[in-house]
């Protein structure tokens, strides 16, 4: 989404060649086989563990960083690889979308007319908050070390990357669309009487 904005934003004459309908299937494509080799690398040590104790995890689902902890074995390897591959997968995507992001802060701000540096916000603004809320959540989840202290905040953050991101995500898009506030301006109207 953010080489999406940069491109309607920074390059608008080269939108369309560079957006076709092959391009967003590469990339997505790059998305999930990136996704697929990320979840591999954890899985196959998490496979190799072995657990004898108690098989309650403390979690809202089952996660990586939970599972660790039920393990008899020692989890520093796969805490390690775990902390690695969270690093290159979060830091790596969070860099590129910041990246553009301050390229396109930059072409808005060169922008002469109000209104069009509002539509050029308005254009990002939805994107920048979900994106904010899922990697600001992932981060702190992954990334910071668990205490007894985290725990339950972190139980909740990984409610919010899991269901609250997706669950936002198409209000925040569909609130752009003006159909649909009208709609919903009809809706609260009808339920006032």
């Amino acid at each position: 989404m953010s080489y999406d904005r940069y491109l309607a934003i920074c390059s608008p004459l080269h939108y369309a060649p560079r957006m076709s309908g092959r391009s967003c299937l590469q990339l997505a494509m790059g998305s999930w086989i990136g996704g697929l080799l990320a979840c591999s690398i954890t899985t196959v040590p998490m496979s190799q563990l072995t657990f004898c104790g108690p098989n309650v995890i403390d979690h809202f689902f089952c996660d990586l960083i939970p599972l660790v902890k039920l393990s008899c074995n020692d989890p520093v390897l796969v805490d390690t690889l775990a902390f690695t591959v969270a690093l290159i997968v979060l830091l790596v995507p969070f860099v590129l979308t910041l990246g553009s992001y301050i390229c396109i802060l930059r072409t808005i701000l060169r922008i002469r007319s109000t209104i069009g540096r509002q539509k050029a916000f308005s254009t990002c603004s939805s994107h920048l908050i979900v994106v904010s809320i899922y990697y600001g959540a992932l981060m702190i989840v992954y990334m910071f070390p668990t205490t007894d202290l985290l725990s339950d905040f972190k139980k909740v953050l990984s409610v919010s990357y899991t269901v609250l991101t997706p669950l936002v995500n198409p209000l925040i898009y569909a609130l752009r669309n003006r159909e649909v506030q009208e709609a919903l301006c009809k809706a609260c109207r009808e339920l006032r009487t």
